[in-house]
């Protein structure tokens, strides 16, 4: 295991602990350097690295056992070839975490001694042979994955010791190209004849954690097609968490269906489902005829009701909002039948289940934007919505792949020194995490060299006082894992 210093050159540098000087002791002209000439550029393999922030990562994996996890779940699924499962799946993960968005981003790392030490491989595989791997994930591999992912949430929401958990059900464009398998057209606003797959996903909102994700073609209807998922969320709990939590689902309008509804009864579950406002429900008329609205907060009221519907033979306790957008006009604006909006307010509607007052349910249901701004994280940050291959197999392990790499950063802030905050009426987050370009730019992404004095592998970084306090803080929670 290398042992990481950083090396100063001389006792007079303004970062050395011992000094206390400051930099109004220094001379305005001594602020300023000149540049005379452009800098000569050279390659050579002398053992530098820009990505030391990985010897952090590689030393939490070790500690969860990460290797004996992967070859427990896919050694007798799935082949891994001459470089072996474990080695190609450490690929990927450390692809992801250094911000590689293709496959063909491992060139632009090969050479790179903490690149292959972090993978436990002399050279890197091309990126047609990881390919070929993410092809080999049929059904069988990707429910290894998923199994592996339920491992590594479960492993830290155990303990934090809460009775109820809130989880966000929401799915997601990924416009793909024409040759992709498994990808049809669906509804794209601004691009209608693209094809596309539409991932559904569960977020748990109390941690952060992505439960599960399961790729669909692009023209399925999100809360139709959400069935077989959200039975797989069901039983993932279950078996990994225990039956000693209360759950709590938030959707959006288009999971207000009959068969979606009962799924969530039959398992006991709660929920706060958005109604949209079409014209068998009627809810304008609702709107019209009440004549006292609740004040939430500025600008934002609400009333509570019942709403039935006959096709179902089922009537739902519901709570209407309306959210001030803009200065009463003196133009008479009427409500359209399906667009309530009336130039002043903007109306929303939730049918609940859970006994919860009109203030406490509007900020329950904002905690949902969280999911949204989740799911925006793994795009731009992790490459969700790259499309790898033209396989469907091979795409669809990638999106595993992506929400495994997320749920691991995840976990190894929360176990190096995160602070837990108290829970509020939105069931967001309880830790501050940091999203993954913070991450790289504060630890992964730092410049070091690796040489060995005296016989020892050491990495040695530039000194930066802020960088120095953050990596011991966390080898000292590495060190002594709780």
């Amino acid at each position: 295991m290398p042992f990481i210093s950083v090396y100063r050159e001389a006792t007079n540098d303004p970062f050395h602990p011992k000094r206390k000087a400051t930099y109004s002791e220094t001379k305005k002209a001594d602020l300023r350097c000149r540049v005379n000439d452009n800098l000569e550029v050279e390659f050579t393999a002398e053992g530098r690295t820009s990505y030391a922030g990985l010897e952090l990562l590689m030393r939490y994996l070790r500690n969860t056992k990460w290797n004996r996890q992967l070859r427990r779940y896919l050694g007798g699924v799935v082949s891994g070839g001459d470089f072996g499962v474990v080695g190609l799946c450490r690929v990927i993960l450390g692809l992801m975490v250094v911000g590689g968005r293709r496959l063909r981003h491992l060139d632009f790392l090969r050479g790179d001694p903490l690149i292959l030490r972090s993978c436990g491989l002399r050279d890197l595989p091309t990126d047609e042979s990881v390919s070929r791997f993410l092809k080999r994930f049929a059904s069988g591999g990707q429910e290894a994955l998923k199994a592996i992912n339920a491992d590594v949430v479960a492993h830290r929401i155990r303990l934090l010791r809460a009775r109820s958990l809130t989880i966000d059900v929401d799915g997601t464009v990924l416009c793909t190209g024409k040759e992709v398998g498994g990808a049809r057209r669906g509804y794209i606003p601004h691009h209608r004849k693209v094809r596309s797959y539409y991932p559904i996903t569960a977020y748990l909102a109390d941690s952060g954690h992505f439960l599960g994700v399961h790729t669909r073609p692009g023209n399925v209807n999100d809360g139709s097609a959400s069935i077989p998922f959200l039975k797989d969320v069901f039983t993932q709990v279950k078996q990994s968490l225990g039956h000693a939590y209360t759950l709590q689902f938030r959707m959006d309008g288009d999971f207000f269906k009959e068969d979606v509804v009962e799924t969530l009864d039959k398992n006991k579950a709660f929920y706060a489902i958005k109604v949209p406002f079409c014209n068998g429900l009627d809810l304008q008329r609702k709107i019209r005829e009440c004549t006292q609205w609740q004040r939430i907060e500025k600008g934002v009221d609400g009333f509570t009701s019942t709403l039935t519907v006959k096709k179902w033979v089922r009537t739902f306790n519901i709570v209407i909002f309306r959210k001030r957008v803009m200065h009463p006009t003196r133009k008479n604006y009427q409500l359209d039948l399906f667009d309530p909006d009336d130039g002043t307010f903007e109306y929303s509607s939730v049918a609940t289940n859970l006994s919860l007052k009109v203030r406490a349910l509007w900020r329950f249901t904002a905690g949902r934007g969280m999911h949204e701004k989740a799911i925006g994280e793994l795009k731009t940050g992790l490459g969700f919505d790259t499309i790898p291959t033209h396989d469907y197999n091979a795409n669809s392990a990638w999106q595993q792949f992506v929400i495994l790499t997320h749920n691991l950063l995840t976990n190894f802030q929360i176990e190096t020194g995160l602070t837990k905050r108290n829970r509020t009426w939105k069931n967001t987050n309880r830790w501050p995490l940091k999203s993954i370009r913070t991450l790289r730019f504060e630890l992964i992404n730092r410049a070091g060299y690796l040489l060995r004095p005296q016989g020892r592998l050491t990495l040695r970084l530039q000194p930066n006082i802020h960088t120095e306090k953050q990596y011991r803080k966390i080898f000292n929670f590495l060190r002594n894992p709780a």
